[in-house]
Parts: C-alpha cells; sequence; structure tokens
C-alpha cells in the first residue's frame, strides 16, 4: 500500500495538462475560478478511474478511430485552455480571456487528458495490496489517490495564485501566463508522441 501511495504522489504531482492549467488558472484569474476549475477536475479524473476500473475505457481506446479522436480534441481544447491562460488580461480580440476557465472546462478536461487514463490505468491495474478483495482494494485506492490528489492540485493552485498576488508587472505576468500556457501545451505534444509509438 506503501509503493502504492508513493506511485501516486509522484504520477500526479510531476507536470501534466492538469496541474499546469490549475497553476495557470490560478496565476491568471485567482482562487475562485481556480478551485471551480480543481473541482471540475476532481469530477473528471473520478470519472475517468471509474472508466479505466469498469474496462469501458480500454474497450473504447482500442479503437483506433476513437484514439486518434480523443487525441485531437485533447490537442484543440488544451489549446484553447492554453489562449485563455496566455492571454487572460489582454485586449487581444480574438481571445475571450476574461471569462476564467471553472467547474465545466475543468470537468471537460479529464476525459480527453490522456495522462489521466494512463495513470489511472497504471494505478489500477498494479500495486496489488488486497488480492482476496479486489473490490475493497478498489475503494481503498479511490480514497488513497482522492486523498493525495486533491492537496497536490490545491498546492498547485496556491502556486498559481501567488504568482498573482506577487503584483508583478502586467508584461511580467503575462510572460508567466504565456510560460505556463507553452509548458502545458509541452507535455501535451510529448504525450502525443509516446502515445503514437
Amino acid at each position: 500500500m506503501i509503493e502504492f501511495a508513493l506511485a501516486v504522489f509522484f504520477l500526479i504531482v510531476t507536470p501534466g495538462p492538469g496541474v499546469l492549467s490549475t497553476a495557470g488558472v490560478g496565476s491568471a484569474f485567482g482562487y475562485r475560478p481556480g478551485l471551480a476549475y480543481v473541482g471540475g477536475l476532481f469530477v473528471g479524473n473520478n470519472l475517468v478511474a471509474g472508466l479505466v476500473i469498469s474496462g469501458i475505457a480500454a474497450a473504447a481506446l482500442a479503437l483506433p478511430w476513437l484514439r486518434t479522436a480523443l487525441g485531437w480534441a485533447s490537442v484543440a481544447y488544451l489549446l484553447y485552455l492554453a489562449g485563455k491562460i496566455a492571454f487572460a488580461g489582454s485586449k487581444v480580440a480574438f481571445v475571450e480571456a476574461e471569462r476564467a476557465p471553472g467547474f465545466w472546462n475543468g470537468l471537460a478536461l479529464q476525459p480527453i487528458n490522456p495522462k489521466a487514463y494512463a495513470v489511472n490505468a497504471a494505478f489500477f491495474s498494479n500495486f496489488a495490496f488486497m488480492p482476496g478483495t479486489p473490490w475493497m482494494e478498489i475503494v481503498v485506492k479511490l480514497l488513497i489517490v482522492n486523498a493525495i490528489w486533491t492537496p497536490i492540485h490545491l498546492a498547485w493552485l496556491w502556486a498559481g495564485v501567488t504568482l498573482r498576488r506577487l503584483e508583478l508587472p502586467a508584461r511580467t505576468q503575462r510572460a508567466i501566463n504565456v510560460a505556463m500556457a507553452v509548458s502545458m501545451l509541452m507535455v501535451v505534444a510529448l504525450a502525443i508522441i509516446a502515445q503514437g509509438r
């Protein structure tokens, strides 16, 4: 069980679309939208966990056309989120940056987030510690995942909001927002490259 908890910590704390976008939303828009966004990510992550546990994800992702469609949907949605974060507070007319991402944006991200499926598949197909009672093991794993997932995402949100509260010059804040958006897209690009191999 300790090995499982450590795996959960290290797989969740590493930058992926969820934590990077959480920090970006916090930095660009503050706590209130950030908490709503994290709430959506939380529900979405548990939805993905349910799809992985039930086997629906494996069956669906075995269809090459669906896997490709989800990959492109992920890229398109993350480009949209990255744009909102990068252009927060700017006067760029083609991006409605003043409307902060919220609960529904967080919820929408997880089902198309390749890292969410990979991580949940690793959690629920490995690290057996209650082989005689598989359903109880799933419940315990879900509790452990959520007990670690929540503070990690709140810490990333805090880091983003802390950057916002430093009241940096607008140009510096914009550069930070753009850097967060680009970092998020780099992680997505790496995930797509790895998935294509």
